[in-house]
């Protein structure tokens, strides 16, 4: 019995993995074939083609904070019940 439920476990990822590699395949296909071989891709990223300048990068740095030197007493808390 539990030789027939490993065989249809393997069975059925096997299925599901060939499944899922067909409809990729499947959509590589489809979108090579949308996009003819001669024609070029239209630029819609919203730069002028005269500005081929590339545009300054900043970064935002932050500084480590120092650790202290010493450390003040530790304070005592008390709780009290009488509530």
């Amino acid at each position: 019995m539990a030789t027939a439920g490993f065989f249809y476990t393997a069975l059925i990822f096997l299925c599901s993995f060939a499944a899922v590699c067909f409809a990729k395949l499947a959509k590589t296909g489809l979108d090579s074939l949308r996009q003819r071989p001669g024609e070029k891709p239209e630029k819609s990223d919203g730069r002028d083609e005269k500005s081929d300048k590339p545009q300054p990068v900043y970064y935002i740095v932050e500084k480590k904070r120092a650790r202290r030197a010493s450390y003040g007493r530790p304070r005592e808390i008390k709780f009290s019940d009488d509530k």
